[in-house]
């Protein structure tokens, strides 16, 4: 009776290590996206601005249509790589965090 008790707290220490482990993962990953999404709201708002001022000093329409169809080009550029940096890091974060589960799964037979 007992030994079984035993071996059901050990098991259950086993998962709640697990847990916290993968939770860590979870935790690192939100913080890096947390500071990689900071990073790109900057660097947006400060294209942006600058954008703002080449428009605002633009002398003819034809400057205000270029700096306006630079602007759009290099933002849509910007987002999609940042769109594909979020992904990969969502990869691995997801990977990280299911990491600690792996040698779970490996205990049981299929």
């Amino acid at each position: 009776m007992i030994s079984g008790f035993e071996d059901v707290q050990k098991a259950s220490k086993e998962n709640i290590d697990l847990a916290m482990k993968s939770f860590d993962a979870m935790g690192k990953g939100m913080q890096a996206m947390a500071l990689e999404a900071a990073d790109y709201s900057k660097k947006s708002f400060e294209s942006g601005s600058a954008a703002l001022e080449k428009l605002m000093a633009a002398k003819s329409i034809e400057k205000v249509v270029e700096v306006q169809s630079e602007f759009a080009k290099s933002a849509y550029e910007g987002y999609v790589g940042e769109m594909n940096k979020f992904s990969a890091m969502m990869t691995d974060f997801a990977k990280d965090a299911y990491k600690p589960f792996e040698s779970m799964f490996g205990k049981y037979p299929k």
